[in-house]
Parts: C-alpha cells; sequence; structure tokens
C-alpha cells in the first residue's frame, strides 16, 4: 500500500524550484493508558481548576503565560501570538550545503521522507544525484505549524530525507557530562574487551530482528483481561553483581565461547540420539499398549479453547440464573 503524503513543498535553491511530497518516517507505536475511575471505571475528565479563585475554568477563559521570573508572568493573546508566527509557506530555501559528515548525529530530530511532487521528477533526481556525487547535505528552512525549522537534506536509497535539525542552543555540551577520570588498562585486559567485542560482532545491524518486548507484554496482558484470564507476570530477572572488570571480560569471553562449541556438539549429538531413538520407539509403543491406556486429560471445550469442558459446565452453572 502506497504512503500517503502528510504535506507538500517546494525546494529552493537559485533560480531551481523542486515540488516535493512530505511523507512520515518513523512513528511511535509503544502503548498508551487512559485515566480511570478506581471505583466505577469511567474514565474522567481532566478540569482546569483556579486555586485563586477556588473554581474550574473553561479553556475560553484562559490566557497563555510566559513565566519570566518565578510566579511572575507576562500575557499573550492568541492574535498576538500569531503576528509572531513565521510567515506561512510551502517554500524549503536551501540555504547551504555542507560535507555529509560535518553534522554531530546529537544535533539531528524528525524525520520525513521527500519524494518528488507534480512534474518534479527530473529536477528532484538530479538534485539527489549531485549531492550523492558531491557527498554534500544540504542545510534549509522549512515552515511547519507556525514555526521555521532547520532541516538537513540528504539522497537516501534512490529518494530523499528530511531530518530537523536542533538549534546550538538546544544541544548540551559533552562537557556539561561526569566523565570518567583517566585511567590506563593493562595489555591483557583491552586484548580481552576486543576479544568481546569481536564475538558480539555482525556484519550489519538488523532492525527487525529486534522488538519493543514491554509492548508486547502489555498487549499480551490486554487479551488475558478481555478474555478473562489471569495475568501471568514476566520473571525477574537476576540482577547482575558488580565484579572485577577483568574477571567479568574473562567470563563474557568464555560464556560466548562455550556457547558456540555449545551449538556445534549439540548438532552432532542429535544425528547420534536420531538413530538410538528410532530403534527403541517400536519397543516404547508396545510397552504402552500392553500396560493399558492412559486414562485421557480432561476434554477441551472447542468454542472455549482455553478451558475444558469440567471448567464450562461448572462457569454455566455460576451463571445461570436461580
Amino acid at each position: 500500500m502506497a504512503a500517503r503524503a502528510t504535506g507538500s513543498a517546494t525546494i529552493s535553491f537559485g533560480l531551481v524550484s523542486i515540488p516535493v511530497k512530505v511523507y512520515t518516517a518513523t512513528s511511535s507505536s509503544g502503548v498508551s493508558f487512559h485515566m480511570l475511575h478506581k471505583e466505577c471505571g469511567t474514565r474522567v475528565k481532566m478540569q482546569l481548576y483556579c486555586p485563586f479563585d477556588n473554581q474550574v475554568v473553561t479553556r475560553k477563559d484562559t490566557v497563555k503565560g510566559f513565566e519570566h521570573t518565578k510566579d511572575q508572568f507576562v500575557k499573550f493573546e492568541e492574535d498576538e501570538l500569531k503576528k509572531m508566527e513565521a510567515e506561512k509557506t510551502e517554500q524549503l530555501d536551501i540555504v547551504e550545503f555542507v560535507p555529509k559528515d560535518s553534522i554531530d548525529v546529537v544535533y539531528l530530530a524528525d524525520k520525513h521522507y521527500l519524494g518528488p511532487g507534480k512534474g518534479g521528477d527530473r529536477a528532484y533526481k538530479l538534485l539527489g544525484e549531485s549531492m550523492q556525487r558531491k557527498e554534500k547535505v544540504a542545510i534549509g528552512r522549512y515552515w511547519t505549524h507556525g514555526k521555521q525549522k532547520l532541516v538537513a537534506l540528504q539522497p537516501y536509497r534512490g529518494g530523499m530525507l528530511m531530518q530537523e535539525i536542533h538549534y546550538a542552543d538546544e544541544v548540551r555540551e559533552m562537557d556539561d557530562v561526569t566523565l570518567p577520570a583517566k585511567v590506563t588498562f593493562k595489555p591483557v585486559e583491552e586484548e580481552l574487551a576486543d576479544k568481546l567485542v569481536e564475538q558480539l560482532s555482525v556484519d550489519e545491524f538488523k532492525p527487525e530482528q529486534f522488538k519493543d518486548e514491554y509492548k508486547d507484554r502489555v498487549l499480551a496482558a490486554v487479551e488475558e483481561k478481555v478474555q478473562g484470564r489471569e495475568i501471568s507476570a514476566a520473571p525477574e530477572q537476576p540482577q547482575a553483581q558488580i565484579i572485577d572488570l577483568f574477571e567479568a571480560l574473562k567470563r563474557s569471553v568464555a560464556e560466548k565461547k562455550g556457547a558456540h562449541e555449545g551449538k556445534a556438539h549439540h548438532h552432532h549429538a542429535g544425528e547420534h540420539d536420531h538413530h538410538h531413538h528410532a530403534g527403541e520407539k517400536g519397543a516404547h509403543h508396545k510397552g504402552e499398549s500392553e500396560a493399558g491406556e492412559v486414562e485421557p486429560a480432561s476434554e477441551v471445550d472447542s468454542s472455549r479453547p482455553n478451558l475444558t469442558k469440567a471448567q464450562t459446565a461448572r462457569e454455566d452453572r455460576v451463571k445461570k440464573p436461580a
């Protein structure tokens, strides 16, 4: 199914104009909850409350305020804020081209795909291929939601990717972080660390092999509650013990090596067991028939596969009106 454009723009640099369509590149798929009244389960409504007048107020009785000092506000009416918004335009103005590796990743934020608009295929392709040949990224300004955003455009998989760039005053310096003091390592420690990195290294990152396990657990719990079953809690993971760094590296390398050798041993042992059990299979079934039939487990109710017929009958008796 073709993606649906969320907007449109016109890339402009010099006398060149390229119509493009804007598409969402990422979206959050996490779970969210509503607030309910504990007593009756009704979804509660959020109200605006004025502690000075001791009353609930409506949105039409509010005004926006900016806190310039502690508990001191300057007020703005909606028309005042509208006047300060950037002039609405569909122009995406390119102001400069920079080397593709010159933008620190910490500055990059939301991502959108750009596709060619009507009649823009040729110019769109020409710009993308030119940036690729020159290994450049375009820096531009883009209007959205009343604000002018700083963005970066770059070729991406035959198309173009637009990423929002944080302004300099929005990014904190790494110098603000307390970093470790100067330390030295023994050559054997460095060797073990390098070996562990090599053991965990793969040729490429495959995001599809990772899943949001918390979301999966919540959705499974939701389904269990819908079906009226008890929720099975996830087992607690054992807490990692803080041990000597050198000892930790040795154990990690040994565990990874042992796991690899174990897989190879299991493969050969499986082939031996297959031939060994094949000879016993006939005798095993014969012994079962001579010993008599095993008492069958409770039959399952086909209409409710998670309950036995006995459990179904008990539930029906409970639900039956007096």
